[in-house]
């Protein structure tokens, strides 16, 4: 860049400044034989410097002063320098101390990372930002490999003064300082090569390895072990800062590689070399297949043209044959040009860049494996514990986008070392016993779990889960992707403590597995994070993650399903809940009964139930197991498939394992049977570049999966013989409407599922009808629902209308049908009974409500509060309470001056509310009706559960009850006598009484059962008894038939008087009963009922009834007394022979019966006396 161009770049004043400060802090000196010496105002120069990088960089954002300062060469020619050559020990030099000071202060604020939002980004920002990273990667060259190589050791003794205070009682300066060199740390471990700028020289000399070099030998690593062994108690703030520097010392490497000895790492080395080496040889096997020969001097060109029109011009000798050939070449070459993203500047932190795998040489590793193990030994439990109550309560030190994330990714690693040295520990002891068993000896140690116990709390899941959630709703997936690492190392580390010998660590699995399992939410989120992967929008390694945590909880929650079979989840799905009414005072209207207490009682326990059943259900893992077997997981684990060959054995088996269970497990495999699948499938096996390159067909791996892949296509044949349309299907996903159908022949039977109606209200008893409208007008005002209410006003004008029409015409029409005066008796007395079944037929036409909209049908379905105005005005719904498409009617009982009046209570009460004491609202005056139904049967029940002779007065002694008659309502009924005034008796007197009542009961109940379970029967050996028996049975045989013969030659011979019997109703309401006449044609018939009769007499086993009659008058009625009038006299309809003998001198009455076919009209008269019959009991014989 010229001169010119240069300074045009920065503010030519600025850059003049800055100059002049970096020229006065100090430079070589002739004198001291070059060596560095201070400026006379070096620490006044520190502080302007300090100043213009806060003023001008940090709040305007143009970073012109630290590309001025990277040009002049600060940190190499001044600030290094200082540090170089101050001697920590000397502690009489104070100046050269704030000296240092201010340097490390300009060192960190130079090597602090820089973050641009792309959306924000400036032009300066641009332009100086490529400039300052490439200075950045020289200072922290510069760094590492100063002369000194104390750079870091003198930035530890500048902060030791402050450490060796203790917490409370170190100043704001003190903490500043500490965390002064613990970002000063961090950003060196921090600075990477940009991978879209070029290096300036060696990348080995600023690795991870060199890094972790000096920070071992200059004592740093040892200094952070001593702060996180002293998180909570001596240190507080500098958690955040510690956790970023072990994230940008740890990402990218390897946990298991890093915790195993250097025999294990050499072995899988050699095993990975020679993987690669077997895939080389496979790749140029295929590639010989199809290579020219050496004696091939001529090249090929064609051209093929596509059913479009369209050229396609190839090369090569190997297009020569058959268009099969060709055609796969074709497609061989073809190539998808995803659409590339808009473009942005690169920033590692969001995107996966950060995690790429990082190798260490030996040394560093060794230094690296020391300090991990003393820091899982002595530090993971407070630092985690401290940094997880800081991200919980949100502290001004945390930030959300980054700092979760890098707490759930060192949760993740440390587990997964942790792992990785128990199993290397194991193995360990196991090789010792093998060489030295009788060495031996049984120690008892602390369980190594209780190392990481500090993110296996309760608390940490919340966090996780809390984070996870967040994160997937912000689609923060570099976010999601650190919590399902951490996610995955837990489960792993509770599968280990199930399996650890000590009962403690099984009971703290147990514990532990139960709460992340009882959480349905947990179960769901799981499953989202399998079903949202997109390929495109996450990487590799977020697809590794998913499908890993997907396999492994899987796995725990099948096993641990069985292992508890009585197994319960809480499911956070929306329950229904109860609106509850909390009246502030009691009722104002006059008679109502405020039950509004209980109400609410029975709300509250219903409300409990409810979120009862709703956050608590039985597991059932073959249903849960079900939802991963779908089209999405299963297009998850098609895509980490595809990339077999970049797979190891670990990704491969959890592969196979996954559509093992879809296809035999969940008998589903129809889902597999698709175009690409199948494809993907054969290519891993026999296509080219398959399983076979990477492993031996002997391998374990091999095999199984040649077997399953045998198996799945198998089943595919023979499926596509029995389906035939799965040769269509197989090119499309399966919806599932098209799987059952494939996989039963016919179509899912889909059962629409009924609307369910609403709560049935009613007004609160105590109120009349205009006080019922008022309170349902009153809640559809209150609810706004003021549109309701303006259509129910027009339907009733309508309905009005309408029905005062029918009204008048009815009248008119009732007018011109009355009979005339001049028409004799005897037609009026013909018409009478018709004319007065019309006038009861004649009713007014039922008027049906139509809706003019769609809103307003459904609120009549679905809104409560207009059906309870509908119910209050009397109207009535057709058809049955669960169809929506019922309409509702104005019965003909509802005139059209009821109408109005309801009309104007309703716009009465609409611009007029009723308004109730203590502010109670219209809607606490109604109910539901099945609540007032459950709180009277409560009632009575609690009310019967008092009645301490229950058993004993249920049923009337003598056996079951006999429901009374309906003809006997109408007979007199005896008349209380009213008590006579007197002296009013007390409570004993009249508890007395009632015990001595209630004792007379029970013994008259005795004598009644006694005489029910003993009888005479009891004795079989009884002659005498037996004689009676048969004697008064023979009797009572012959005076029945006696009986039944008189009647029937009476009516015979035509002796007897006619009588009157009474009306009868038939089933058409317009026929009078009459009297006929009986022609002499008819004496044949009477021999045939003579005859009938007598057989029906013959069959008869029990008691006939003798009948006689006897005419009735005053005096004989009054004659009878009270007991033998219920007993003895009975209405002619309820005699049971009546029908057939009335009388034995009733001649006419038996014409009358018999001469049903004759048309003559026989003119009916009126006796003055009721005919009686007189059924004499058993014991007249």
């Amino acid at each position: 860049m010229e001169v010119f161009e240069k300074s045009q770049t920065i503010d030519p004043e600025v850059r003049a400044y800055v100059y002049s400060l970096v020229s006065a802090v100090g430079g070589s000196s002739a004198v001291d034989d070059g060596r560095y010496v201070l400026g006379d105002d070096a620490i006044a120069c520190l502080k302007d410097l300090r100043r213009w990088l806060k003023l001008y960089d940090t709040k305007l954002e143009r970073f012109d002063v630290k590309r001025c300062l990277s040009e002049a060469n600060l940190v190499k020619g001044d600030l290094l320098e200082i540090l170089g050559q101050w001697k920590e020990y000397d502690e009489t030099n104070v100046l050269r101390r704030k000296v240092a000071i201010g340097s490390l202060e300009l060192l960190t604020e130079l090597t602090w990372p820089l973050h641009v939002d792309p959306e924000r980004a400036t032009v300066n920002q641009l332009r100086h930002l490529p400039v300052i990273q490439l200075a950045q990667l020289d200072y922290k060259r510069a760094i590492l490999h100063h002369e000194s190589e104390a750079i870091f050791h003198k930035a530890i003794a500048v902060a030791i003064p402050a450490l060796s205070i203790p917490r409370r009682e170190r100043s704001p300066r003190d903490e500043g300082i500490i965390n002064l060199v613990l970002y000063f740390f961090r950003n060196i471990a921090m600075i990477t090569q940009p991978p879209n700028l070029p290096s300036n020289g060696d990348e080995s000399d600023i690795s991870r390895s060199e890094v972790i070099r000096a920070l071992h030998t200059q004592d740093v690593l040892q200094l952070m072990l001593t702060i996180c062994s002293g998180m909570g108690e001596e240190f507080d703030q500098q958690d955040i800062v510690v956790m970023e520097f072990l994230f940008h010392l740890l990402k990218g490497i390897d946990p298991v590689k890093l915790m195993k000895d250097d025999k294990e790492v050499k072995k899988d080395n050699v095993s990975d070399f020679k993987r690669l080496l077997r895939a080389e040889k496979s790749m140029l096997a295929s590639q010989a297949k199809t290579a020219p020969s050496r004696h091939n001097r001529f090249g090929t060109m064609i051209w093929v043209k596509q059913a479009d029109q369209k050229l396609a011009t190839m090369t090569g000798q190997d297009l020569i044959g058959t268009n099969e050939k060709t055609y796969e070449k074709m497609d061989a070459t073809k190539k998808w040009n995803r659409p590339k993203p808009k473009a942005r500047i690169a920033d590692s932190s969001q995107d996966g860049s950060e995690l790429a795998p990082e190798n260490l040489d030996g040394r560093a590793r060794a230094y690296l494996r020391s300090f991990v193990s003393e820091f899982l030994d002595s530090c993971f439990n407070p630092l985690f514990i401290h940094l997880r109550r800081a991200l919980e309560r949100e502290a001004d030190r945390v930030k959300e986008e980054t700092h979760p994330r890098q707490f759930f990714f060192l949760i993740s690693w440390f587990l997964k070392a942790e792992e990785t040295r128990r199993s290397s520990n194991k193995d360990a002891e196991a090789d010792v016993a093998q060489i030295a068993p009788m060495t031996m000896t049984t120690t008892t140690t602390d369980s190594p779990f209780a190392y990481i116990a500090g993110v296996l709390t309760q608390e940490s899941f919340a966090l996780l889960n809390r984070t996870m959630q967040k994160n997937m709703d912000d689609k923060s997936w570099h976010g999601v992707h650190a919590c399902l690492l951490a996610f995955t190392q837990i489960m792993l580390t509770v599968w280990a403590m199930s399996e650890s010998p000590s009962e403690d660590d099984q009971e703290i699995a147990e514990n532990i597995q139960n709460r992340i399992f009882y959480e349905e939410q947990t179960h769901d989120r799981i499953l989202q994070v399998l079903r949202g992967y997109q390929d495109g929008r996450q990487d590799f390694r977020y697809l590794d993650a998913c499908t890993e945590l997907a396999h492994i909880f899987l796995r725990l929650l099948e096993r641990y399903s069985k292992v508890n079979v009585d197994m319960y989840v809480r499911s956070k799905r929306r329950a229904r809940k109860k609106a509850k009414a909390k009246p502030k005072g009691s009722a104002t209207i006059e008679g109502l009964e405020n039950d509004t207490p209980q109400q609410e009682e029975d709300g509250a326990n219903d409300e409990v139930e409810a979120h009862r059943e709703v956050q608590e259900r039985k597991f059932d893992f073959t249903r849960f197991a079900a939802r991963f077997v779908n089209e999405t997981s299963i297009n998850t684990f098609v895509a980490l498939l595809s990339r077999y060959r970049d797979l190891n054995e670990d990704q491969l088996k959890r592969c196979h394992r996954f559509f093992y269970r879809v296809a035999f497990k969940m008998e589903l495999p129809i889902l597999l049977y698709r175009v690409d699948i199948l494809n993907l499938f054969n290519k891993v096996v026999q296509g080219p570049h398959g399983l076979d390159s990477l492993f031996d067909k002997r391998h374990t791996h091999f095999k199984e999966w040649e077997e399953l892949i045998k198996q799945i296509f198998k089943r595919c044949i023979k499926k596509l013989e029995e389906r035939p349309e799965l040769f269509v299907e197989m090119l499309f996903t399966k919806i599932p409407s098209t799987l059952f159908f494939l996989e039963h022949g016919y179509d899912k039977e889909v059962i629409k599922s009924v609307p369910r109606p609403p709560a049935e209200l009613e007004v609160r008893s105590g109120m009349d009808h205009a006080q019922q409208i008022g309170v349902a007008v009153g809640v559809l005002v209150d609810q706004g629902k003021l549109d309701m209410l303006a259509w129910v006003k027009t339907v009733l004008m309508t309905s009005i209308d309408e029905r005062r029409s029918w009204e008048e015409l009815d009248a008119a029409l009732r007018e011109s049908r009355m009979p005339d005066t001049s028409t004799s008796i005897f037609d009026r007395d013909s018409h009478k009974g018709q004319t007065a079944t019309e006038q009861e037929s004649q009713q007014a036409p039922a008027i049906v409500i139509k809706p003019d909209s769609g809103e307003k049908r459904v609120a009549t379905f679905k809104d409560k509060h207009l059906r309870l105005l509908f119910k209050t005005l009397g109207f009535e719904r057709l058809g049955s309470r669960e169809d929506p498409n019922a309409d509702w009617t104005i019965p003909p009982g509802l005139t059209s001056s009821t109408l109005e009046e309801d009309l104007d209570t309703i716009r009465k009460f609409e611009f007029e509310p009723p308004v109730y004491e203590d502010g109670r609202s219209a809607e606490s005056f109604t109910r539901s009706e099945t609540a007032a139904n459950r709180k009277g049967y409560e009632k009575n029940a609690s009310e019967d559960d008092g009645d301490s002779d229950l058993d004993e007065s249920l049923f009337v002694p003598g056996g079951p009850t006999i429901r009374p008659s309906d003809a006997n309502e109408d007979r007199p009924r005896k008349k209380r006598r009213l008590r006579r005034k007197g002296e009013e008796i007390s409570d004993q007197e009249r508890e007395e009484r009632a015990a001595a009542r209630k004792q007379r009961e029970k013994e008259k109940d005795a004598k009644v059962k006694s005489a029910l379970f003993v009888t005479e029967s009891d004795d079989e050996d009884d002659e005498e008894r037996d004689a009676e028996f048969f004697r008064l049975e023979a009797q009572r045989r012959g005076n029945a038939a006696q009986a039944i013969k008189t009647a029937l030659m009476d009516g015979r011979s035509g002796h007897g008087e006619e009588k009157s019997t009474k009306k009868r109703r038939t089933s058409e309401p317009d026929e009078s009963a009459k009297r006929r006449r009986v022609a002499s044609a008819e004496e044949d018939e009477m021999e045939e009922d003579e005859m009938e009769a007598n057989m029906v007499h013959a069959d008869l086993g029990s008691d006939v009834l003798s009948i006689s009659s006897r005419e009735s008058s005053p005096g004989s009625e009054s004659s009878l007394s009270d007991e033998e009038t219920d007993e003895r006299l009975l209405d002619d309809e309820e005699t049971p022979l009546s029908s057939q003998t009335a009388a034995t001198g009733d001649h006419g009455q038996q014409q009358a019966r018999l001469s049903d076919d004759e048309d003559g009209p026989v003119k009916t008269s009126r006796r003055t006396t009721r005919q009686m019959f007189v059924i004499d009991d058993d014991d007249s014989d």
